[in-house]
């Protein structure tokens, strides 16, 4: 049974803290830790990251002994330096003590080819950042949302999009045209996880997206933040959590695990099968009762 830890809050220090100590804190002791947010624009929570969740994971992890937190981030809409200035990062970077890195300033020798075992929608396979890859410990931290450029929803599988190169810096080729005009886009979001693994997710949930996505849409405040380690176990719960506030059609329709991105995730092996595999731990007795929600919409698909 893969766990997934939750609890109604809207206080994101205090929520932060106390789900981070379900994971083994002992782990992060002495290690480099690569971080990826949700900077994909300039546009405030929850189209991106909350500066509180951030702030609040960053410091979780100080406090858990990690020797070296980098943040590392590629914006789609938008360039990525003014973003994440825009946004804050830059300066809460000094102020924590945690570094930025701008992925698309990356020369040849910053990324890696990626080349799965498996058959991939990809024609060109693609090209991964080599901090998610050498990290002795992965965290990502997501928003809750719809995505209404073709991917449908926009939870920890898609987050992953942004550690893989928009250009290649040897000959120009444009993966993310590739990605965004192909029929197969959603499997293909799911493939670019077979890249690197996540050892921590955290999902904010305080507001949503249940329309619209991935900059703007119509918000809803489920107030919920949710953590795991498992990608395909966090999307299935996202996506059960959406379906309970009212969303889209694509979002609505059909079985959890049909959906294009998890079911393919499934099928790759990077996490559970069926939400029989999933275990929904409320940290309180507020928690509980959404949780229970989660639950039955969770069993019909």
């Amino acid at each position: 049974m893969e766990k997934i830890f939750l609890l109604r809050a809207t206080d994101r220090a205090h929520a932060i803290s106390r789900l981070l100590v379900q994971f083994d804190l002992q782990s992060y002791a002495g290690k480099r830790v690569a971080l990826k947010a949700n900077y994909n624009s300039a546009d405030g929570f929850p189209a991106s990251t909350h500066p509180d969740t951030l702030g609040a994971i960053v410091k979780g992890l100080k406090n858990m002994g990690a020797a070296d937190i980098t943040l590392a981030e590629r914006s789609g809409m938008g360039d990525t330096r003014e973003v994440l200035s825009e946004m804050g990062v830059s300066k809460l970077s000094q102020q924590l003590g945690f570094r930025t890195v701008v992925l698309d300033e990356l020369n040849a020798d910053g990324w890696m080819d990626f080349k799965p075992a498996y058959n991939i929608h990809w024609r060109h396979e693609f090209l991964v950042a080599k901090i998610f890859r050498n990290a002795n410990k992965v965290v990502q931290t997501c928003c809750l949302k719809t995505h209404r450029f073709g991917g449908h929803f926009t939870l920890s599988l898609k987050n992953s999009v942004g550690l893989i190169a928009k250009d290649d810096p040897r000959d120009g080729y444009n993966y993310m045209t590739e990605l965004h005009s192909s029929p197969y886009q959603r499997e293909m979001i799911a493939e670019v996880n077979l890249a690197y693994k996540t050892d921590m997710i955290i999902t904010d949930g305080i507001e949503a997206f249940v329309k619209g996505g991935p900059e703007d849409g119509e918000r809803v405040s489920p107030e919920v933040i949710l953590a795991g380690r498992d990608r395909v176990a966090m999307d299935a719960v996202g996506v059960a959590i959406l379906r309970l506030l009212g969303t889209t059609k694509e979002v609505s329709q059909g079985l959890i695990f049909e959906q294009q991105q998890i079911s393919r995730a499934a099928d790759l092996g990077l996490g559970v099968h069926s939400a029989k595999e999933i275990e929904l731990v409320p940290l309180d007795a507020q928690s509980r009762e959404f949780s229970q929600e989660i639950a039955k919409t969770l069993a019909k698909g």
